[in-house]
């Protein structure tokens, strides 16, 4: 992570900022993300983002009145420039401070606001994903939002690196293809290109709806064995782009 970050449109020190321990975001993970490219100073796909955002943070009862596009992609520029990087990446994050509402306290606060800039996410020529034991409900409340609610993710995709993948293949509790840890997934077979359908459980990623409108993709729910019998595999977010892979058998 770069120095700086802009931390309710105040740039600070990383270690200058804090958010409250007995607040709904501490205690529960009651936030929203998401990760923006950057490319040559030009955010990318910053509609795309925004939108998500606003659809999360109504869908989780987070309060945006305090902010809006203007001010917060205004604060996004401001922490580029600050942190003096041409390409990479940035992640914006909506923090719920009200009061948790099974633990009580005096707060007023309602949300807080962080970005975070970094370099883009490593990438190795040969990206080998393995399947993650670890399967997605398709029909938890959290399906299709981005929140800080991360911590499933972070272990599946913890649990691949310990046994020396890159990335793993996740699948829900009907044992059909749903995304990376931390990616879209696409594959292509006898020239065709396609996707899990939303209603597998994945995310609506930015990247991948920006491959979706400039390429025919079919959206499909389909079992592990179509993706191993593909000819080409790809997953794709904001922090790596889209990266060709290999699923070890």
């Amino acid at each position: 992570m770069h120095r700086f970050i802009s931390f309710n449109h105040q740039i600070l020190p990383a270690e200058n900022s804090s958010l409250s321990a007995v607040s709904a975001a501490a205690l529960y993970g009651k936030s929203i993300f998401t990760t923006v490219a950057v490319y040559n100073f030009k955010i990318f796909l910053w509609e795309k983002h925004w939108e998500r955002l606003t659809v999360n943070a109504k869908k989780l009862g987070i309060d945006l009145s305090d902010f809006t596009e203007q001010t917060v992609k205004k604060s996004l520029l401001e922490i580029i420039e600050k942190n003096d990087f041409r390409t990479g990446r940035v992640r914006l994050t909506f923090l719920d401070e009200s009061p948790a509402r099974v633990w009580q306290n005096e707060s007023e606060n309602k949300t807080t606001f962080l970005i975070q800039t970094a370099d883009f996410r490593t990438v190795k020529s040969k990206f080998n994903l393995t399947v993650s034991p670890f399967p997605v409900n398709s029909k938890s409340s959290l399906v299709g939002v981005k929140s800080g609610n991360y911590l499933e993710n972070i272990l599946a995709w913890e649990d691949a690196k310990a046994k020396d993948f890159d990335e793993a293949i996740r699948l829900n509790e009907k044992n059909e293809i749903v995304s990376a840890c931390l990616a879209n997934v696409f594959w292509k077979k006898d020239g065709e290109l396609f996707t899990p359908s939303l209603e597998t459980g994945c995310l609506k990623g930015t990247m991948r709806e920006f491959v979706l409108e400039n390429r025919m993709v079919f959206e499909t729910k389909v079992k592990l064995n179509e993706l191993i019998e593909a000819d080409e595999i790809f997953i794709t977010s904001a922090g790596i782009g889209i990266v060709k892979a290999e699923i070890i058998k």
